[in-house]
């Protein structure tokens, strides 16, 4: 597929509600998106970004799961987001990607927020996973990633087409959020898209959105402020694959191992 349509979904999130979050997250999808082929969703959509692991993580694969599958086939999309779950009596903030055929994938947080203890009350994931979807490869991770660049640095053995961030990203720092997007787009040649959600949360801390997405250049290609809302937009794999081949960067980028 030449073009992807991309939808952001930017809303406010009930604290650890997830039964109410499906429901204003499914009626603001319906009512704004016609054609697309992904539907983004925040972070922890399902509860709000909250330490309470005991209290929201959901059985894996859960009710949220059948939600999303739920969603994907009605819209014929594939839908992602992070939840907090539980496997193997360990709790994990994983996003999960669900397509309308049912197919389930997931990636689990690796790089968790010490600063509210999310490191204490969540176990680190410890793969990355770049996800196949109508020709597009697509790569997706979880709001504190973004701070650390290895992580999620194109290689030839981990290719993508796709950078996705889903996150709580508090206002207070919304400027790293929108630098530091921009800054994956145009040191990995790739499209980038980052969502967020608004609102305030149990903690009281406050959130200004501005999910945004981005070029292989850093050009903003949508910015959604602080309005809660659905944001398509239509990425072009020729363009992605023309500047590539006129800015060819990677072929002297620098090769390293990952190790825990």
């Amino acid at each position: 597929m030449e073009n992807l349509k991309l939808t952001l979904v930017q809303s406010n999130l009930e604290w650890q509600a997830a039964s109410a979050n499906r429901k204003i997250l499914g009626e603001l999808i319906s009512n704004s998106v016609t054609d697309t082929d992904l539907i983004v969703l925040p972070e922890m959509f399902t509860s709000a970004f909250t330490m309470d692991s005991g209290a929201i993580a959901e059985d894996w694969p859960g009710e949220s799961v059948d939600w999303m599958h739920a969603a994907a086939t009605e819209f014929q999309a594939a839908i992602c987001g992070s939840i907090a779950v539980v496997e193997d009596n360990k709790r994990f903030n994983r996003i999960v990607f669900v397509t309308p055929e049912g197919n389930v994938a997931h990636y689990d947080k690796r790089h968790l927020f010490r600063m509210l203890g999310e490191h204490k009350r969540y176990s680190a994931g410890s793969e990355r996973v770049v996800l196949s979807w109508r020709g597009w490869r697509i790569f997706p991770l979880v709001c504190y990633d973004l701070r650390f660049p290895v992580w999620s640095r194109n290689t030839p053995d981990l290719a993508y087409d796709l950078l996705i961030y889903v996150a709580n990203w508090p206002a207070a720092r919304n400027k790293h959020w929108q630098l530091l997007l921009q800054a994956r787009s145009i040191e990995n040649l790739s499209y980038v898209a980052g969502v967020n959600r608004i609102g305030r949360d149990g903690n009281d801390l406050e959130y200004v959105g501005h999910s945004m997405a981005f070029d292989a250049a850093g050009e903003v290609l949508v910015d959604a402020g602080d309005t809660e809302g659905c944001y398509t937009i239509s990425l072009s794999k020729p363009a992605l694959d023309e500047y590539r081949k006129n800015f060819p960067a990677h072929l002297d980028a620098d090769t390293f191992e990952l190790k825990d």
